[in-house]
Order: C-alpha cells, then structure tokens, then sequence
C-alpha cells in the first residue's frame, strides 16, 4: 500500500446530524470518513463514490446525489460510516467523465460511453477503502450498497448484511440504472 497521510479527527454538523471527519490523502486523492460517535462491532457502512455532478450539483442523469442523502440519514439515525472514495466517474476522472456524458447525449449508455473512452466498464480500485476500516478496526460490517463490486472488493471484511438503497428512477436516469442492473450486476 503506499504512503497514506491521515488528517485529525473534527467534528462536522450536519442537516442529517452530527458526525466525526477524518481524510485520508492517498497520493493526490484525498478520501473521507465520516462516522458517528459510536461503531457497534458491526456497522453500517456506506461507500460512496465520488460524484460531484449528483452529490454537489444536484443532477437527476444518476442516483449517487440520492444515495448519498439516503445513506447519510440512516447513519445519522442508526449509527455507522460514510467513506467517501475520491474515484470520480468510476475512477475516470471529471474532464472523462463530462466526455462520457456527451457520448450519452448521443445515444450510448454509461457503459458502452465508457468503452468508447478507452476505459473499462469500472476503472475503481478499493485498497484505500479496507485501509480505512483497517485503521478504524472495523473486521465485520453491515454494507450499504448495490454494487456487488464493492461486497467483492472487501475480501479481508467480513459482510455480515448487505443493506440496499432503492431510489426511484425519474426519466434522466431510467436508462442509466437500468444499464448498472443488466451490465454490471446492479441489485436494483
């Protein structure tokens, strides 16, 4: 693994509650955690991939600004962590990712767009993520996701629950998750 500088721990108010924040810097990708002040032995975790057009600006062409939401509110109700990987447009980066959109505009789907790009389906990589339950001394969880990649991808974790998110679909994404369902195994 390399170098991982790790911030202090700050306390972040939030409108879902108030959580703990700790960074952690892998190269030039700086991840979070956010966490409540008390993790049973097996926690709910949400990782959640970079999205800054659906989790920043609101955009209804995906589900991860809901998911996001979704996932913040149960935490902050039940208790739990929130990792947020820095791996935006499924690790293609922004400026790809704004190209993938376009290539969407005209007709391929999120995968296909991908492809056209010169990338995989999904270019993410999760050694960060088990570094980061490692350094809380999570070992057993309850995961909040419908990526089987991500249940897959956490092989020294031991998932007692897999949680699911449903969000409704609107006509901007109808296409989109039906696409992670049929070509990437999407429980939806």
């Amino acid at each position: 693994m390399k170098n991982i500088d790790i911030s202090n721990i700050a306390t972040l108010p939030t409108k879902y509650g108030t959580f703990k924040i700790q960074a952690f810097k892998e190269d030039e990708k700086e991840h979070l955690a956010l966490f409540t002040d008390l993790l049973s032995d097996t926690p709910i975790v949400r990782v959640h991939s970079e999205c800054l057009t659906g989790d920043a600006l609101g955009s209804i062409k995906c589900d991860c600004g809901e998911q996001l939401h979704f996932a913040l509110e149960l935490i902050a109700q039940k208790g739990g962590m929130l990792i947020y990987h820095r791996q935006e447009g499924r690790n293609i980066g922004l400026l790809n990712k704004v190209n993938a959109y376009a290539l969407q505009d005209q007709g391929y789907n999120t995968v296909e767009a991908n492809h056209q790009l010169g990338f995989s389906a999904d270019e993410r990589t999760y050694e960060i993520v088990e570094f980061i339950l490692r350094h809380y001394d999570i070992k057993r969880l309850r995961l909040l996701t419908n990526n089987p990649r991500k249940i897959e991808s956490l092989g020294s974790i031991e998932i007692v629950e897999r949680l699911p998110i449903q969000i409704k679909a609107n006509p901007y994404n109808e296409k989109y998750l039906k696409t992670k369902k049929e070509e990437l195994g999407h429980f939806l």
